[in-house]
């Protein structure tokens, strides 16, 4: 796969490029790759619209989706799953609302680490519930949560969920088991249901394992675990994710607050599913390695701009940069003077920084970055 040859996206609609349609801007905002799909990917969504049959399908009786899964996790995490604990989901993002109405009551509350990208931090006040935050600190060059004050605040009663982001979003930690040991302990002790959001767990840079939350023995029968192949093989217009939920009565309770609402995932998606963990690791450890290079330009190029920083990240194709130096009123109107469009901090709850995306090509990025020194 030639990571550098990235096709051109006008005339797609792609949302990503829409924003700053008619603007001399280069996006690199949400969080989808440039890059196309893998071939196996393609070529199985062009033989299933070949067949010229695409009525409903449901999930539970597309098993070669749910076995990929099952064997996934085996291959990748070590992690043994029955393919029932599967709840099939069109995203993660109506997942964890869904967790919001299945575990909370009015007046309730529900955790969220910051800074934490936009959907995750609206969805308490969405769900009519009380957000409360726990912070993200910085220790020895990496971002990891303020267990301390995670702790305190699931010590209240009115705390009934914890939504995690593991890999970070933005700042690309990968939590270390010791740490979500913690978590574990924190939650169990007062009863807090952990829904951990792993859509980037597939997109480990560094030499870290990426540890489910539902393989966590402590926490396994109070946990959500919500994953997908979208942001890796860069298939989310699909609109296919799925939750693991190993206990059977957390699971029901899931199940019964999608009804009406949450319909399944569309059969391309499913098809997308099966192929991407059957057939596409080799591509993805590919990726893997053009994104290290992209990262580590990216970082050492950031880091010798005047008033910006960042701290490499373990995972994902995201940056977090701190503007906080420049002394500008509004960071995201100076970066987007110079004709570069992240995503813009205020949205994650840190005005002075903002989020970059560089699942792009080399090309590309260094584009980005000589408009950045300008």
């Amino acid at each position: 796969m030639n990571f550098d040859n990235t096709p051109s996206r006008e005339g797609s609609y792609a949302y990503k490029w829409e924003k700053y349609k008619g603007r001399d801007i280069l996006p690199a905002w949400i969080a989808d790759t440039e890059y196309p799909c893998a071939p196996p990917i393609a070529e199985a969504l062009t033989k299933r619209i070949a067949g010229s049959a695409l009525g409903y399908t449901l999930p539970k009786h597309y098993t070669p989706a749910s076995e990929a899964i099952a064997n996934w996790c085996t291959a990748q995490y070590g992690w043994q799953i029955e393919t029932s604990w599967i709840v099939w989901t069109p995203g993660v993002v109506p997942a964890f609302n869904m967790a919001c109405k299945a575990y909370c009551q009015p007046g309730d509350s529900v955790m969220v680490q910051t800074p934490n990208y936009p959907p995750l931090l609206a969805a308490p006040a969405l769900n009519g519930l009380k957000q409360v935050c726990i912070g993200t600190i910085l220790d020895n060059n990496r971002y990891t949560l303020d267990l301390d004050e995670l702790a305190k605040q699931a010590a209240k009663p009115e705390c009934k969920l914890f939504l995690l982001c593991n890999p970070m979003n933005p700042v690309g930690s990968v939590l270390q088991k010791q740490e979500l040991d913690k978590i574990a302990a924190i939650c169990n002790e007062h009863s807090v249901v952990l829904c951990s959001d792993e859509i980037h767990c597939d997109l480990i840079l560094d030499d870290v394992a990426h540890i489910p939350a539902g393989a966590v023995d402590a926490i396994s029968e109070r946990s959500i675990t919500l994953m997908a192949a979208s942001k890796t093989f860069n298939v989310a217009g699909l609109g296919t994710s799925f939750a693991i939920i190993p206990n059977a009565k957390v699971r029901a309770s899931f199940v019964n607050a999608m009804g009406g609402i949450v319909p399944w995932p569309n059969v391309l998606g499913l098809v997308a599913v099966e192929a991407a963990f059957n057939e596409c690791d080799d591509w993805r450890k590919q990726q893997l390695a053009y994104l290290r290079s992209n990262r580590d330009y990216l970082v050492k190029a950031v880091n010798e701009i005047s008033g910006l920083s960042a701290v490499s990240p373990q995972a994902t194709f995201l940056l977090w940069i701190n503007a906080g130096d420049l002394g500008v009123d509004n960071t995201q109107t100076w970066i987007e003077d110079k004709g570069v469009g992240p995503s813009p901090g205020k949205d994650f709850g840190d005005s002075s920084c903002f989020r970059l995306n560089f699942g792009c090509s080399h090309d590309y990025l260094q584009q980005i970055i000589k408009r950045m020194q300008a």
